[in-house]
């Protein structure tokens, strides 16, 4: 739940570098990540992700995001969630996809409602040095997934099956 959108210009490539240098070093079998560049007519836009621990009991993991701010609100961010999901349920076997986003996030809140995510209760977490929000937590399940329509063409998942414990 690190609040990119908000993050200072300057300090917002070295917190997302330190984001994913660490989350590429704790990657497992039993606690991993996938961490998906989009990209829109050739121009990285944002990045979409699931992370899991567990998922051979649990079947479930937690997707997250970065947009930048010139793309939100075109539909970039609904869609990148929705391959992902595709993806998870389609490809790797997800049966629940959880998520968050903050009460004064209505944009994030509004993709996961178009998504098909339900909400899941609620709960005080720490956002910021000294500041607590209200996170609504949320939760898909692969028959309240709203597709996104595209053929979705999937390549290079079969190392990543193995390196999580899947059959190939």
């Amino acid at each position: 739940y690190v609040p990119w959108s908000t993050a200072p210009a300057d300090e917002l490539p070295l917190g997302m570098a330190r984001f994913y240098w660490g989350s590429r070093a704790r990657q497992s079998a039993q606690a991993w990540s996938l961490e998906c560049v989009v990209r829109r007519d050739g121009e990285v836009v944002g990045v979409q992700g699931i992370s899991t621990q567990d998922f051979l009991v649990t079947k479930s993991g937690e997707t997250g995001s970065w947009l930048a701010q010139r793309f939100q609100g075109q539909g970039v961010g609904t869609m990148m969630r929705q391959i992902l999901c595709e993806v998870a349920f389609d490809h790797l076997g997800f049966e629940e996809i959880t998520s968050g986003a903050f009460l004064d996030n209505p944009a994030s809140r509004g993709v996961s409602r178009k998504v098909g995510y339900r909400e899941n209760g609620r709960s005080r977490v720490k956002r910021r040095d000294d500041e607590v929000a209200i996170l609504e937590r949320l939760v898909l399940r692969p028959e309240d997934l709203n597709r996104c329509g595209l053929d979705v063409a999937v390549g290079g998942l079969e190392p990543v099956r193995r390196f999580i414990g899947l059959a190939a």
